[in-house]
């Protein structure tokens, strides 16, 4: 199962949880209903707070580097949006049966209530990701990044191994100058040469030709 899905489906089923704790205590308690409301959508976002500190601080031990540590915000952002808006649909569904449950019509259930579901889950949880990583950044050492340098530096290897291969130096060409000197001299004579030195042109084997 995604990461995203399973805090999708935990925070869906809570926020259906925490609306029908919500419609029976204002019904048992009219006067307190703001209270209630504002109590309510706190203790769901400290439990989305508290799961994004432990995802940041598991994150941040597993990746010390932060350029390598994983994307969730985009986590936390696709599970707020599947939290808000399955439990607004399944908060209507309910309404239907249930009447202490205070639900609006089933289009504003899954787009403005499930938008502000969404946004609550998002902040709560990334403002705990960001508290955790921090926390333990200032207990880990400091970490060696690879820099510019560095992969020049892989760079270099490998063509101080091609040099090696394939040396250029000035040595390397006197050896290939004297190679083709030395092709030189074993071509075949030619006869004007042959004749002025009073010997018939000979091979590269050096026999006489006819």
């Amino acid at each position: 199962m995604s990461k995203w899905l399973l805090r999708g489906l935990v925070f869906a089923a809570l926020m259906v949880v925490v609306r029908l704790l919500q419609g029976a205590l204002i019904n048992a308690f009219e006067s307190s209903a703001l209270i209630i409301s504002i109590a309510l959508v706190v203790a769901y976002a400290v439990a989305a707070f508290i799961w994004g500190n432990i995802d940041g601080r598991a994150d941040a031990r597993a990746n010390p580097d932060p350029d390598r540590r994983g994307d969730l915000a985009m986590t936390w952002l696709l599970a707020g949006l599947f939290a808000g808006i399955v439990s607004g649909f399944v908060s209507w569904l309910i309404s239907l049966f249930y009447d202490n449950l205070y639900a609006e019509g089933l289009l504003n259930e899954v787009t403005t209530f499930a938008a502000f579901t969404a946004l609550l889950t998002f902040v709560a949880a990334i403002a705990g990701v960001s508290l955790g990583r921090v926390l333990v950044d200032r207990k880990a050492p400091p970490v060696q990044r690879r820099s510019a340098e560095d992969d020049r530096a892989d760079t270099d290897v490998f063509a101080a191994v091609g040099a090696r291969d394939y040396p250029d130096d000035g040595s390397s060409a006197e050896g290939a100058q004297a190679a083709r000197t030395d092709q030189i001299g074993t071509t075949v004579t030619s006869p004007r040469e042959s004749e002025e030195a009073g010997t018939a042109p000979t091979t590269t084997e050096g026999r006489q030709q006819p």
